[in-house]
Order: structure tokens, then C-alpha cells, then sequence
């Protein structure tokens, strides 16, 4: 089964290779995009009334937060520490965006939905990033200068990766410390068990600019793949390029 949506701004693609004579698999796809569809409502800061919208404006108070939102939270204030700050969901002069962990916290829980409900075989692929299991899957790390090559093909089972770069969206990311756009990397890739891990990891070390690569490569169960932005390539001895 396959099938993509437009989701959080981004295309969304589930692959699913198990058998599905009971429409048992089809079922629990139906709830990953609903999920997904809850998450853009209730955590988008682009939506005037979705909840962390209200809080950035001041109208909720701690107590009337939901888990799920004071999970996230908890996650950012995690990775800010981490990363000495280079992490923020928090800029002066801009409204609560917790966007950069959304987005990998929200695919996991789907991924783990689709586990709870008997799913074994599945790609689940978010504007790039991508969650696996069931058997190896290769996944193509994009070029961060020209668009229709690959710079690195690797081989996942049961895992997840990630990649922030400047190449789809420009300077997008921040560095917290400074406020201002980070420009010491070209891409950086992060394999991990989870892509809460990776894509916040991702995220993080991209903002840290150079010093992000040791950063990351540090963090427990993270492979690393990046490119400077003089152009020079690192790689952990791990990172498990496909053969």
C-alpha cells in the first residue's frame, strides 16, 4: 500500500509491504494521517487558534497545557541545554515556534502506531525524513548543490534519519545564540533509533554551525553525514552507507 498527503506544509508518503487481507494495515494508515492532521491543527504556530498559538500569545497558562504539548516543550528545553542554546523555539522578536521538533516527534508517534497496530513492513517519509522497519530500505541524502543528485545512498531497517539543510527553504535555520541564520554547514544527515532523535540532533548541530558535526557524532545511537559549508565531507565510521 502506498500513500502520500500534504501535511505541515510538506508531502508525506507511507509505504506499506505487508500483506493486508483484513484491511487491518489500510485502518492504521488512516489513523497515522489523522494524527498527522491533529498535530498541524494543535501545534502549528501558522494556525491563529491551534494551542501553541494561544500560548505564545500569553492565553493559556501552564496548568492548561496538554501533555503532549508539555512533552514537546520538555524535548526543546532538552536540546536547547544540549546544544548550549544554539537550539531555541524561542527568538526575540518572534513567536513560539516549536516547528523543529514537531515535526520528527509527531512522525515517531505515527511510526509507533503503526507498530502498536500490527504493522511490520513500512517507510514512513515526511518532506525527506524518514522512519523504517520491517527490512532494509535505502534512503538517497540529497545533493546540498545540485538538486538532482545524491551525495550519500544509505540502509536503514528498524531506524530512522534526518537532514537539515539550506538547499530547499534557504537560511531557515537559526542559531539561538545569535538569532541569526546558521551558515557553517551545507547539510547535515543524522541516523538514529528514533527520528525524534534524528531530526532534533539534525536540527541542532545544523544550528551550531561546524561545531555541530562533533556535536552530534557524540550524542548516543547517532551516525553523522554532513557537508561544510567549504564544501569538505565528514562521515562517522558507523554511518551506514549502503553497499
Amino acid at each position: 500500500m502506498r500513500r502520500v498527503e500534504h501535511i505541515m506544509g510538506l508531502p508525506i508518503s507511507l509505504r506499506i509491504d505487508d500483506p493486508d487481507p483484513d484491511g487491518g494495515a489500510s485502518v492504521a494508515a488512516d489513523r497515522v494521517f489523522a494524527w498527522l492532521r491533529e498535530v498541524d491543527a494543535r501545534f502549528s504556530p501558522f494556525i491563529a487558534d491551534s494551542e501553541v498559538s494561544r500560548l505564545g500569545r500569553g492565553e493559556l497558562e501552564a496548568h492548561e497545557l496538554s501533555a503532549d504539548l508539555v512533552e514537546v516543550l520538555d524535548l526543546c528545553e532538552e536540546y536547547r541545554v544540549a546544544s548550549g542554546g544554539a537550539f531555541q523555539v524561542r527568538l526575540p522578536g518572534r513567536g513560539l515556534d516549536p516547528c523543529a521538533m514537531v515535526k520528527g516527534w509527531a512522525v515517531q508517534r505515527a511510526a509507533e502506531s503503526l507498530l502498536a497496530a500490527g504493522v511490520r513492513t513500512f517507510c514512513l517519509n515526511a518532506g525527506g525524513d524518514v522512519v523504517s522497519a520491517g527490512r532494509p530500505w535505502r534512503v538517497g541524502v540529497r545533493h546540498p548543490e545540485q538538486a538532482d543528485r545524491l551525495c550519500a545512498v544509505l540502509e536503514i531497517t528498524d531506524g530512522a534519519v534526518a537532514t537539515s539543510g539550506r538547499y530547499e527553504r534557504g537560511d531557515h535555520i537559526l542559531d539561538g545564540r545569535t538569532g541569526r541564520p546558521a551558515t557553517g554547514l551545507l547539510s547535515l544527515t543524522v541516523v538514529a533509533q528514533s527520528l525524534t532523535e534524528a531530526d532534533a540532533t539534525a536540527t541542532a548541530a545544523f544550528a551550531m554551525g561546524a561545531d555541530g558535526i562533533d556535536w552530534a557524532a557524540a550524542r548516543e545511537g547517532c551516525e553523522v553525514f554532513a557537508v561544510d559549508a567549504e564544501r569538505r565531507v565528514f562521515r562517522t565510521a558507523g554511518f551506514p552507507v549502503a553497499a
